[in-house]
């Protein structure tokens, strides 16, 4: 009997093996096809791309990554230091990226919605000024220039050619301080969070999977450091800032809330 249960529990982290290769591999190729078509619209849409314009995607991508490897690795790390199998180590890793992919896509859905909404409030009261009250809407966005070192002549100038131009958008940009590099877009930041979320907390899901339970505190700890670091440097080279400084920021605070969970689950599965 024993030979066969331990022949049936090698089968069935075989299978989750292959499962996690598998899913890894799906979810890889659909962001390789995402990204080529954005590439695509980008390079269609205007050739020359600044780093701000990147704030949006990059912000929710780096978050859902960093989340997903630190949540998805304090929680193998800690269940293990608790002492328990493989078997149980692997269900708990993969309910949480299912749950944790899930609650990043409502929680950025949620939270952009409401900035998406505010924005579009401000945008209708802004209209109904200007369809009311378009000569001190016209005062308005001249002082603007003049408080950022127009003359007042030239300061109306340029207010009333782009208010014939376009009104609603020069006092959405200039006034408000929405662009349309900076809109909210609640779908966007949604799919972005929880795709980097999944492909985060995929990557410690199957080191823990192909490695043994005795090894698996240390696989998972030390290649998810190096994942944290990778993503660091990415993110910040990505966004234009200092590599260094990035790398450090997201792999301290990775290990610490690894540190801390090891240190939870020895705690506590000491008295179970």
């Amino acid at each position: 009997m024993s030979g066969v249960k331990g022949t049936s529990i090698k089968l069935q982290l075989l299978n989750t093996k292959i499962y996690l290769t598998n899913y890894v591999s799906i979810i890889l190729k659909h962001i390789f096809i995402i990204n080529k078509y954005l590439w695509r619209f980008n390079m269609l849409r205007h050739f020359e791309l600044h780093f701000s314009e990147r704030i949006g995607w990059l912000r929710a991508a780096v978050m859902g990554a960093n989340d997903g490897i630190v949540s998805t690795a304090s929680l193998i790390i800690g269940v293990a230091a608790a002492g328990t199998t493989l078997n149980n180590i692997l269900l708990a890793a993969i309910a949480g990226l299912v749950a944790g992919a899930m609650s990043m896509a409502a929680g950025e859905y949620v939270s952009v919605s409401s900035q998406a909404d505010t924005e579009k409030s401000d945008l209708e009261r802004e209209k109904k000024e200007l369809e009311n009250d378009w000569e001190n809407e016209l005062k308005e966005l001249t002082n603007i220039y003049i408080n950022r070192g127009l003359d007042e002549e030239l300061a109306m100038q340029v207010a009333e050619q782009l208010m014939e131009h376009d009104a609603l958008a020069t006092h959405a940009r200039d006034e408000l301080g929405i662009t349309e590099i900076h809109r909210a877009r609640p779908i966007q930041a949604a799919l972005a969070s929880a795709a980097t979320f999944a492909i985060g907390a995929a990557l410690p899901v199957v080191l823990a999977a192909f490695s043994g339970v005795n090894h698996v505190i240390l696989t998972v700890s030390v290649s998810s450091l190096v994942f944290l670091a990778l993503l660091g440097a990415i993110a910040a080279k990505t966004g234009g800032a200092k590599v260094i400084a990035g790398t450090f920021r997201v792999t301290f605070w990775g290990a610490l809330a690894m540190g801390l969970t090891a240190a939870v689950g020895m705690l506590f599965g000491a008295h179970i």
